[in-house]
């Protein structure tokens, strides 16, 4: 196995070179934020995406947008820092026997040492009250959907024990928001945010294969299953019909959402984001070497970039 050194000051391993936590944080708060992955921005943006891709949506087909969706979108965003920071608490809580058996997740503050189990469960509780207190600003509807969603981020850290498939329960997960945003803005569910829910699925099975593969070696020895060990040299013939999935689901959640809008434009608009979607994706399997971790996760990370050009389209189609 190969050996990853930690830096003096406990940074880990595969977080961003030269992030604000290593940079700018006071020296005490560091293995917390760490732990929360705030080194690491791109998990926050893969949870933040599908809550704006429903909101916006929502906002498209009603054609309407106030004050109170401009707050959904902050308090989106917030929440989604701090859920993602408690969710991530709690799989290193889970994983802390695995991670120290891996090399690129050894240096990660609990197997490291630099945070205990009981601090890093005070610190998960804290992140999950203050997302809570976030969550009772929306309506009813959508705050017991968020209450709900805490049963599949319990389960998630667990799935790779059990599953091959550990990528479908993330993806159940890390997609709920597109439910609750757009639950915040229209007060029920509707069939177009549950297409959306599923498109967001087929992406994370997309993204987190290819994420999987750099410690697909390490998982075999300590006996961690993953879709990347499943799919082995299969992998680019099971994103492709992934990213198929997605775009088709993502088509057709903009169809079923918006067929009562009299203006094409929006509607062209929004179909034109699913399509940019599906190119990025597509560009994504083109360069994909498997065999390459730091190919894999420059690609994985470019999907904050992907996840963005639908809410970008979406936006616009909601505005004119």
């Amino acid at each position: 196995m190969p050996e990853i050194e930690t830096a003096p000051d406990g940074q880990v391993a595969d977080a961003v070179k030269g992030n604000w936590v290593d940079r700018l944080a006071p020296a005490w708060t560091r293995p917390y934020l760490r732990l929360s992955r705030a080194d690491r921005p791109i998990g926050t943006w893969l949870l933040l995406l599908p809550c704006w891709w429903g909101l916006l949506l929502a906002m498209a087909a009603t054609g309407r947008a106030t004050l109170t969706d401009l707050w959904i979108g902050i308090g989106c965003a917030l929440g989604a820092w701090l859920m993602r920071g408690a969710g991530c608490t709690w799989n290193d809580i889970t994983d802390r026997d695995f991670d120290g058996q891996v090399a690129r997740t050894r240096s990660r503050p609990i197997p490291s040492g630099a945070v205990s189990v009981k601090q890093a469960v005070a610190w998960m509780v804290l992140q999950s009250l203050v997302a809570f207190c976030i969550l009772v600003t929306f309506n009813l509807p959508a705050i017991l959907l968020g209450i709900a969603s805490l049963a599949v981020v319990c389960i998630y850290p667990f799935a790779k024990r059990f599953t091959w498939w550990p990528q479908v329960f993330l993806g159940l997960a890390f997609n709920w928001g597109a439910l609750l945003a757009w639950t915040a803005h229209t007060g029920s569910l509707g069939w177009p945010a549950l297409l959306l829910y599923l498109s967001g699925i087929a992406w994370t099975l997309f993204y987190d294969t290819i994420y999987a593969h750099q410690d697909k070696e390490d998982d075999a020895l300590i006996g961690v299953k993953s879709t990347a060990r499943l799919f082995g040299e299969n992998t680019h013939r099971w994103l492709r019909r992934f990213l198929v999935l997605a775009v088709f689901l993502m088509g057709a959640a903009v169809l079923a959402a918006m067929p009562g809008r009299a203006n094409v434009l929006a509607l062209v608009l929004a179909l034109c984001g699913v399509w940019a979607f599906g190119w990025h994706l597509m560009w994504q399997l083109t360069r994909l070497d498997t065999e390459d971790p730091d190919r894999c996760l420059m690609l994985f990370r470019s999907n904050r970039d992907a996840g963005l050009i639908p809410a970008a389209f979406l936006l616009a189609a909601g505005f004119v």
